[in-house]
């Protein structure tokens, strides 16, 4: 029996959902889960290296090597096919609260841990939800 999966610290989730090609339509979109997002970010953005990269997800330096590889792979599969990228899931928490509003799809973070979120800092709504709580509620439907 496999032990399972430590959960992977992310900065920050990316501000959009995904990348589409131009020009051509493909249905079959390829999937990044937020730590592969996170283990590109870290180290061809940041230029971190493995070592420290690792150390800012809380993992191991072989299991990023392997994120990391997995999401080079997907970036490639995505450019030589013509299909899109989004991001979704994984094993992950944020380095921050974060929250998503129903009626915008807005993301953005509370900086006060203390003071409660009442409404979209965009939009105004008062249709939100903790993204750690979304993500439990989509776990939750996969199983």
């Amino acid at each position: 029996m496999a032990r399972p999966k430590r959960l992977r610290k992310i900065g920050n989730p990316p501000h959009f959902k995904g990348f589409n090609p131009i020009g051509l339509a493909e249905d079959h979109p390829v999937v990044m889960n937020y730590e592969e997002y996170e283990s590109i970010r870290l180290s061809d953005y940041l230029l971190l290296g493995q070592v420290e990269a690792a150390q800012a997800m809380g993992i191991s330096r072989p299991t990023f090597t392997r994120i990391y590889e997995s999401a080079r792979r997907k970036v490639a599969l995505a450019f030589e096919k013509g299909r899109p990228i989004v991001f979704e899931g994984g094993k992950v928490y944020f380095d921050s609260e974060w929250y998503t509003c129903n009626a915008c799809s807005c993301w953005f973070n509370h900086p006060e841990k203390y003071e409660t979120v009442a409404q979209c800092a965009l939009c105004g709504s008062t249709d939100i939800i903790s993204v750690q709580d979304s993500f439990a509620e989509s776990f939750v439907q996969q199983l």
